[in-house]
């Protein structure tokens, strides 16, 4: 009967699950399949092995889900041993690691014995006296430790994610801690012999695995990466403890690297860090290979440390600068762009030691693939895949399409996608905005239905070396680009449509202006609850289709809107950044006229440009014109109606004249208004947006020049920061429909006295002229307020028209000064054509320096 049989945990665990499961072969086929090297089997047929042994078994399916795992990252003799300590009553790793341990560094062997000469005889016997002697030997700690206190920092536990999935693993010394490790008295054998042994404790260090001879010792550095030093035996000659502490930081470098692969397997540490993870393991298996090779030089007797330090010294200085890299990473915890970012600074530092820096070259490209591969699809179909939160661009959607608020084409733009600066790698922060547009305007494109067909294959890799991604990304931006404007311009004639709104909202259209305040006038006058939305809605589309606008296309995309709020609470709100200004509020007391506004309402992808915002700004603009006009049109009535007054006699005719003054004053000052407004600040701005638009190249340019249009309107029109000066037309503009209420309230005598006029001429001449004049002022003068005469009233308006009209001359020229580049000087001249308002505005002048 075979020994090893009965006493081998292993056999003894296979022979009993082959029991149960009724297989063919035996346990040494099972142990000679798992152990093979040459011919390697694959892991599927290792994973099907171990299903068929145990497929009897409670819990197997589970054990064979750890198993797959294992042999994708370990040797597969390892596999097979935790698989069977499920399944033994005994702790299969743990006796043989002992058993290991006893024999793993033999005192001596038979080659070792035929090597001994006369010569090492008097050295065996100097070295024998001293062990009788009772020397005892004590372990000398490596020379580097001197200032370390030793022992392992108990405060921060080494990944613990991967610890406790990984409670055993071959590379982690700690796996041994509580075993006892024997130290054989070894200085009575020559330096050869000790060399020997010394050999085999480095390739068992360099692996991860304990010594006889060499002991671990786990210090913490800052962060969270441990530091593994080592103390040698003082058994050990000088000579050879010397070498061996030269390459023992590789064991150092090594264990950290390790550490490194198996904690960026987890999912939460990103794509990035498991593609940098994977080009790790490539590495460390050719460090595998070298010690391979080294451990059969060494049972070939071929191996001294000089020949080992010489094969492994540029492993060495590799394996630095990989620990180095990966302790950084995880110090600070990055990841993603973050990682990408410190590997591509680190190849800028490593110039001049060109085998370390074209492997961090490699181990970057590597990482940057998942990267680089979420970028391509970015910036070829503008559809971000980032399950991880590590791509430069955030999309912010959170809600389903079919639930968009009204105002999401305002937001889409600003605020859908946005650069998380911390996220870019710094190869690329250069073309950050540009990768940005690029998605966005694909994905314009591809939300309008149309399908994105790059021209060329896009092939997105990085190298540090050349900028070719660069260039890659700069053509896609094109491409989008183009294709955007086309779908904006041409498919959808954005140019068409802000000619529209520009017909109606900036009253570029003068006759249906006209008629449609002609036709709405009586609906416009009634307080706003009483003024009915479908009415206005009527009047507008037939004033549109019998006035010149009938051709537009566009025209059904004009509507009423009743808003609850005047143009002065919506500029303030505006001011104080009330972005829910255009919420329902509480109506204030206001008519018709105060309120309205025209909406105009286009489809996605017009709306990016003519969203909201956008047409807030117009309606702004159209208020304030609109309002303008309706005064105007106010004062023309009075004018017409007070033809009447040119059939008094001079005497009579008298008393009417300062009012008609006064109207025309007012004429003069709102038609000079609108003029300024139409002619002097919103044609020009057109004509410079028309002439970038011809130039135009992308999509955020066509926002851009649109916004600047806008914002020098409102500017210039006084709708912005001079909300002062707004106030003043608007006073201004309420003195004046005040005072034509007053004339037109008046009317009925100017008609009472023209009747007496009438009725004197038929009788003496002479005497009608004397008692029309009294007749007449009795009766306007005693129509009025007790205290009131007609002149008086007249005066009192005069007065109050000239003071606001002079503050706002002021106020204009405060501003002009201090914006000297603005139109607003333009508007003074205009009103005060003649010099009628100098000498009033030099007393307020005077008045405001004596303050």
């Amino acid at each position: 009967m075979d020994v090893n049989s009965t006493t081998d945990p292993m056999r003894v665990a296979l022979k009993t699950l082959i029991q149960h499961s009724n297989a063919t072969f035996t346990a040494d086929d099972v142990l000679r399949e798992f152990r093979t090297t040459k011919e390697k089997r694959s892991n599927r047929k290792l994973l099907k092995i171990l299903e068929i042994i145990s497929k009897n078994q409670a819990k197997s399916a589970e054990h064979l889900v750890e198993a797959a795992k294992l042999l994708e990252k370990k040797d597969p003799f390892y596999c097979l041993l935790n698989f069977l300590n499920h399944y033994s009553d005994t702790n299969i790793m743990q006796s043989i690691r002992k058993k290991d341990i006893s024999t793993s560094t033999p005192l001596i062997n038979k080659k070792m014995f035929e090597t001994v000469t006369p010569d090492c005889v008097s050295e065996i016997k100097e070295r024998v006296v001293q062990a009788a002697t009772g020397c005892v030997t004590k372990p000398v700690q490596n020379s580097s430790l001197n200032n370390v206190t030793g022992g392992h920092s108990p405060t921060t536990p080494l990944f613990p994610p991967c610890n406790k999935q990984h409670a055993e693993v071959p590379w982690d010394y700690r796996a041994l801690d509580n075993l006892q490790f024997p130290q054989n008295n070894i200085l009575a054998i020559p330096i050869s012999s000790q060399e020997t042994l010394l050999l085999y404790d480095l390739i068992y260090c360099l692996t991860g695995m304990r010594g006889s001879y060499i002991t671990p010792i786990e210090c913490m550095t800052s962060g969270r990466n441990p530091s593994i030093k080592f103390m040698i035996s003082e058994q050990i000659h000088n000579s050879l403890r010397d070498i061996a502490q030269e390459m023992l930081p590789l064991a150092s470098y090594y264990t950290c690297i390790e550490q490194f692969i198996q904690n960026a397997s987890l999912t939460e540490c990103g794509q990035v860090l498991q593609a940098f993870s994977e080009a790790l393991s490539s590495l460390i298996h050719d460090y595998y290979l070298l010690l391979a090779q080294l451990e059969a030089e060494l049972n070939a007797g071929n191996l001294t440390v000089h020949k080992m330090l010489f094969y492994v010294r540029p492993t060495l200085n590799t394996m630095e600068v990989l620990a180095g890299v990966v302790s950084a990473i995880l110090e600070n915890e990055l990841r993603g762009g973050q990682a990408l970012t410190l590997l591509f600074n680190k190849i800028s530092a490593l110039t001049g030691d060109e085998e370390s820096q074209k492997f961090v070259i490699q181990l970057t490209q590597l990482a940057a693939v998942p990267y680089m591969e979420i970028l391509q699809l970015w910036v070829q179909k503008g559809v971000i895949c980032d399950p991880q939160q590590e791509f430069l661009v955030e999309d912010n959607e959170v809600i389903r399409r079919e639930e968009l608020p009204e105002h999401y084409s305002a937001d889409y733009w600003e605020k859908r996608y946005t650069i998380r600066r911390e996220r870019i790698p710094c190869f690329l922060e250069k073309v950050s905005d540009i990768i940005l547009r690029t998605g966005k305007y694909l994905n314009v494109i591809r939300q309008c239905g149309k399908k994105v067909t790059p021209p060329q294959l896009m092939n997105l890799q990085f190298s540090p070396t050349n900028q070719n991604h660069i260039t890659v990304i700069q053509n896609a931006y094109r491409f989008a680009s183009k294709n955007l404007l086309e779908v904006l311009l041409k498919e959808n004639d954005l140019m068409g449509h802000l000619m529209s709104v520009k017909r109606y909202l900036l009253l570029h259209q003068g006759d249906f202006i006209t008629q449609f305040m002609d036709a709405c006038e009586d609906e416009l006058a009634k307080n706003v609850d009483k003024v009915l939305p479908m009415t206005l809605e009527n009047l507008l589309g037939l004033t549109l289709r019998l006035s010149s606008a009938k051709h537009d296309p566009y025209k059904d995309d004009v509507h009423c809107e009743l808003l609850t709020y005047d143009l002065v609470t919506q500029m303030s709100k505006i001011m104080n950044n009330e972005e829910e200004y255009w919420l329902s509020h509480d109506r204030l007391d206001l008519n018709g006229l105060e309120c309205f506004a025209f909406r105009y309402e286009v489809k996605w992808p017009v709306s990016l440009v003519l969203n909201h915002i956008a047409i807030s700004k117009y309606q702004m603009l159209f208020r304030q014109l609109f309002y303008c006009k309706h005064v105007e049109r106010q004062l023309c009535k009075i004018w017409k109606e007070n033809s009447i007054a040119k059939k008094f006699s001079p005497q009579a005719a008298e008393l009417y004249r300062s009012a008609f003054t006064l109207r025309q004053r007012m004429m003069n000052a709102v038609q000079n208004l609108e003029y300024y407004m139409m002619i002097e600040v919103i044609e020009p701005n057109w004509h410079i947006f028309i002439q970038n638009m011809n130039k135009v190249e992308n999509v955020d340019e066509v926002l851009s020049f649109h916004q600047d249009f806008l914002d020098s309107c409102l500017k210039n029109c006084m709708l912005t920061d001079t909300t002062l000066l707004n106030r003043s037309i608007f006073k201004l503009c309420n003195i004046c429909l005040k005072f034509c209420e007053f004339i037109q309230k008046s009317q009925r005598f100017f008609l009472d006295a023209e009747l007496k006029s009438m009725v004197c001429d038929s009788n003496d001449e002479e005497n009608s002229d004397s008692d029309v004049d009294i007749s007449s002022q009795k009766q306007s003068e005693s129509s009025l307020a007790p205290n009131d005469t007609f002149s008086e009233r007249v005066k009192r308006f005069d007065l109050e028209f000239t003071g606001l009209l002079i503050g706002l001359l002021k106020q204009i020229n405060d501003v002009a000064s201090d914006n000297p580049s603005d139109r607003f000087i333009n508007l003074v001249h205009r009103i005060n054509f003649n010099s009628f308002y100098n000498q009033q505005m030099d007393k307020l002048c005077a008045k405001d320096s004596m303050m």
